[in-house]
């Protein structure tokens, strides 16, 4: 199949074209050509529209599928169709399925199913069976059957033993471990963020303070197996500009505190093998959205203070954040549609990370944000590197910046969205993959 993309701003630092306006021909899933005025091939198809950008395709390294075992919730189908209308070419699955991907026979089913689809799926396997935080699942094995990295996925590693032999099992083969950080006995129970507005509502409060400790507990037990404390320490403390390691060892998902970004900083700055992610609805909610106790804005970690959004802005805009996620977790009516305590954590969210990411930007670069979609999960996820040139492979993402849509309904099989019935500006125009336009419309 033949594709012209006609007159697109390329959006990819790697690329020699980066800022350009240019004509791109796909042939073959493959780059054939890129100039300007190319001619339109013969039976092919022209891709066009205003404003048209491009960049290499985007990465989601946060997704609950909830298949197998909660298909009602969310299936591979599905999910896929959401990601592709996000503007995603690839999605990483969390192993939080039933039963949880902790053996090589579950992770060959989320392979098989996800052949054929419009992304690709990586899958995460899980670092304990069942994902209980007790018995370690055969890593090794995981990883030979295609495991892209290893995580309990929406539970917490609390045993400190084990996250720190998990580091260094994975050492040998350069694998990645991802944890969300959270001290569990600190937010039993816990509704909300705590601070004014959960005591206002009466609601049992999570502290930042729970997320904090564990980050710093994590880089600390990073810092042992790399012989940090035996050779005196790396120093972490330092407050010196963050940098990107190539290939992090340990990978922090969804932060959400001011002090959790500093810690992040200061690790990277004194040469520690992390990195981290943002979800992108705790870049546009504080904790004041929940007075209305809409079950839909109920997530984990929770939505912070002002101070906190501000302070993962400044994360993002330093690169202390390497990426954005986008969180989804599908639930059903019967998950959320329920008194506030009694309802289930997590929104979905594929299909608006984009454009929610752009409505609400706070100065942050168009070409910086991209990359928090592109180039710096590719490199967290040691997936092939990707550019806009020719001779490379066409998994494109095309989309309009200022484009503006309301968001009316979405392809996953769940409802539990903050932002159906609202407008964004930034619109996915579609997705070039495995030799197919997949449009949004």
């Amino acid at each position: 199949m033949q594709f012209l993309i006609r007159s697109a701003h390329v959006i990819d630092a790697a690329s020699s074209f980066d800022g350009q306006v240019v004509d791109i021909l796909v042939e073959n899933g493959l780059i054939q050509q890129i100039g300007q005025n190319l001619s339109a091939p013969a039976g092919g198809r022209v891709i066009e529209s205003a404003n048209l950008h491009v960049s290499p395709g985007w990465v989601d390294m946060r997704v609950l599928a909830q298949d197998p075992g909660y298909e009602h919730k969310e299936d591979i189908n599905s999910v896929c169709r959401a990601a592709a209308a996000g503007g995603f070419t690839d999605i990483a699955l969390l192993p939080n399925t039933q039963p949880v991907v902790d053996d090589k026979g579950t992770l060959g089913y989320v392979r098989r199913m996800a052949e054929g689809q419009p992304v690709s799926v990586h899958v995460i396997a899980a670092v304990t069976r069942k994902a209980a935080g007790e018995d370690f699942t055969e890593m090794l094995d995981l990883h030979h059957a295609g495991a892209i990295a290893f995580s309990d996925g929406t539970h917490p590693l609390q045993n400190p033993d084990l996250l720190l032999k998990t580091l260094q099992y994975l050492q040998p083969i350069n694998g990645l471990l991802i944890n969300r950080p959270e001290e569990q006995l600190l937010t039993r129970f816990g509704q909300m963020h705590e601070g004014i507005q959960s005591t206002l509502l009466g609601l049992k409060g999570m502290p930042a303070l729970a997320e904090e400790l564990m980050v710093e507990r994590d880089l600390r037990l990073l810092d042992y197996v790399l012989g940090g404390v035996e050779q005196g320490g790396r120093g972490v403390e330092n407050d010196v500009t963050p940098v990107h390691t190539p290939n992090p060892s340990l990978h922090f998902a969804t932060l959400s505190t001011a002090r959790s970004v500093e810690l992040i900083r200061r690790a990277k700055a004194a040469g520690l093998p992390v990195s981290c992610d943002v979800a992108v609805h705790q870049l546009i909610f504080d904790d004041s959205a929940l007075a209305g106790f809409d079950t839909n804005l109920k997530v984990n970690p929770p939505f912070r203070s002002p101070e906190d959004v501000a302070a993962l802005w400044a994360g993002l805009a330093d690169d202390t954040i390497d990426a954005i996620v986008s969180d989804h977790s599908p639930q059903d009516a019967e998950s959320k549609n329920l008194e506030f305590d009694q309802a289930e954590f997590g929104v979905i969210g594929l299909e608006t990370v984009f454009a929610a990411s752009i409505t609400h930007n706070r100065m942050v670069p168009l070409s910086k944000l991209i990359g928090k979609f592109t180039t710096r999960p590719r490199q967290i996820l040691r997936l092939p590197s990707l550019t806009v040139a020719e001779g490379q492979a066409a998994t494109l993402t095309l989309f309009d910046p200022t484009g503006e849509w309301t968001y009316e309904r979405t392809v996953s099989k769940s409802k539990n969205s903050p932002f159906l019935g609202q407008s964004f500006t930034g619109r996915v125009v579609g997705t070039i993959h495995r030799g197919l336009f997949n449009p949004t419309t």
